[in-house]
């Protein structure tokens, strides 16, 4: 059995009973009860100690003097629902209590002669629920051994397979040792030489966190090698709670999932669309929405905002003035209540910065264009949308936060083909025809299609669980909402018929 430390995402081994078993029965209960409702009942308490496995701390459901039925119903309420109703800013947290049918579980779990098994149902209603569950065991396991050892040492540069490295080398078996035991099998345990056995650990850690399986350990997969387990601990207690509750999707959708840099269109269960994606980076972030693709924009203009005008482009014009009006960009000015265009090489522009800026910036459909020739219009107050572009070489990038909140594809001619699908006056040649023509058009959808932006760090493929880094924090803000206690009183639970 586990439980808290009372540390954010941390878990100790633990060993009593929480006291809802016979010990907690009052005498009168324990008199009565027969020795099947009193195995059920610890049974029911061992379960209720157990829901650390599940994500909850049992804390939230050891509370003096409610009765055992009780404190069961307001877990498996959180097992049903989710613990956390909604969160500000996240829109891709989509409750339906109806479609969850709380009131029925209930029923159930009174009517039941093992009211753990109850819980036991509700705990897997999702169907990531059994990977996720079995992830965190073995996360707890391992905190409850202490942990795994971190990595010191040079890890500002990359280590290689078949180099020889006996500082890193070792630490790098000991570490991945208490996930992959295969790596210490045998005569090479000792090895100060990056082998073929570890290269392969290291290919499957990567994979596992969402990185280039290359076997080349730099930056991002030294980082990911010494992330605490309680940090593992916490991300899977989250992913767990959002998937509970859910309201059902539309057959037809695009998701794009920002820590996981991936959209994907599914139609009535199939997925017809998987690709890269760039998202905003930490200081210009890409908001949760639930929206819908209504039109798409060929050969669009950019329209630069504000702030990417005096903080990005700026310091371009400073240092290229021609270049940039060659790469379509161009500066206006009201002047007397017109909006002048200015000849950026006329400007001295050291004279301005990105507290007094007082130009206005677009750029000009066209090859350089910063939305690329095809933009995607999904209405929403945060004006993001997606959008090709001329970057291609990010989308190599194992973390693709580079964007200042709008979506980046990186196969916007499929995306285009699925969204006028339906539209029998379109057609491969026809768009190339629009696009080849450079001038700007809008195209309204037959059949608009519902897009969520939604931020999901643990991703289940295949049944495996893969790990994404928490790169706007989301999960932790999830996490203090998760564990944060509830005020409301338990209602005791209704007599046995």
């Amino acid at each position: 059995m586990t439980d808290f430390d009372g540390k954010p995402g941390r878990f100790v081994r633990r060993r009593a009973v929480l006291g809802l078993g016979v010990a907690g029965l009052s005498v009168g209960m324990a008199r009565h009860a027969s020795a099947a409702s009193r195995t059920a009942l610890e049974r029911l308490a061992r379960r209720l100690e157990a829901l650390g496995e599940d994500g909850l701390d049992p804390r939230h459901y050891d509370l003096p003097g409610v009765a055992p039925m009780s404190r069961a119903e307001a877990a498996l309420r959180d097992l049903v629902l989710g613990r956390v109703a909604s969160l500000p800013g996240r829109a891709d947290i989509r409750r339906d209590a109806a479609r969850a049918d709380f009131p029925a579980w209930r029923d159930r779990l009174f009517a039941s002669a093992d009211p753990a098994s109850v819980l036991d149902q509700a705990a897997m209603l999702h169907p990531d629920a059994a990977p996720i569950k079995a992830a965190l065991v073995r996360f707890l396991a391992i905190a409850a051994r202490g942990g795994w050892p971190g990595i010191e040492g040079n890890l500002t540069s990359t280590l290689e397979p078949g180099s020889h490295d006996a500082a890193r080398v070792g630490q790098l078996r000991a570490r991945l040792a208490l996930l992959d035991p295969e790596v210490l099998r045998g005569a090479a345990a000792e090895s100060p030489v990056y082998d073929a056995r570890l290269e392969e650990a290291v290919r499957r850690f990567q994979a596992a966190e969402g990185l280039e399986a290359d076997g080349r350990i730099g930056r991002l997969t030294w980082a990911a090698l010494n992330t605490p387990v309680e940090a593992k601990i916490a991300q899977l207690r989250v992913a767990l709670d959002m998937r509970r509750g859910l309201a059902a999707p539309p057959d037809r959708r695009i998701e794009v999932n920002i820590p996981h840099f991936r959209l994907r269109l599914t139609d009535a269960g199939r997925v017809v669309l998987d690709m890269a994606v760039v998202v905003g980076r930490t200081d210009r972030q890409t908001p949760m929405l639930d929206v819908r693709l209504v039109a798409v924009q060929f050969n669009p203009p950019w329209g630069v905002p504000d702030r990417n005008a005096r903080e990005d482009l700026l310091p371009r014009f400073r240092r290229e003035p021609g270049r940039m009006q060659a790469l379509g960009y161009r500066l206006y000015q009201r002047i007397d209540g017109e909006l002048t265009e200015i000849d950026a090489t006329t400007l001295d522009f050291s004279a301005y910065s990105k507290d007094r800026f007082p130009f206005i910036i677009r750029q000009d459909p066209g090859e350089a264009n910063a939305l690329g020739r095809i933009k995607f219009v999904m209405p929403n107050r945060d004006d993001i949308f997606m959008h090709d572009t001329p970057d291609r070489h990010l989308f190599r990038r194992a973390e693709r936060a580079f964007s200042s909140g709008c979506i980046r594809l990186e196969r916007p001619m499929e995306l285009l083909a699925e969204a006028f699908s339906g539209m029998s006056a379109w057609n491969q040649e026809r768009f190339d025809r629009v696009l080849d023509s450079g001038v700007t058009q809008g195209i309204s959808l037959a059949r608009p299609i519902p897009v969520r932006l939604h931020y999901d760090t643990v991703i289940v493929d295949s049944g495996n669980v893969v790990m994404r880094r928490d790169i706007y924090g989301l999960d932790a803000a999830y996490l203090r909402a998760l564990d944060a206690p509830r005020s409301e009183r338990l209602a005791e639970a209704p007599p046995r018929r």
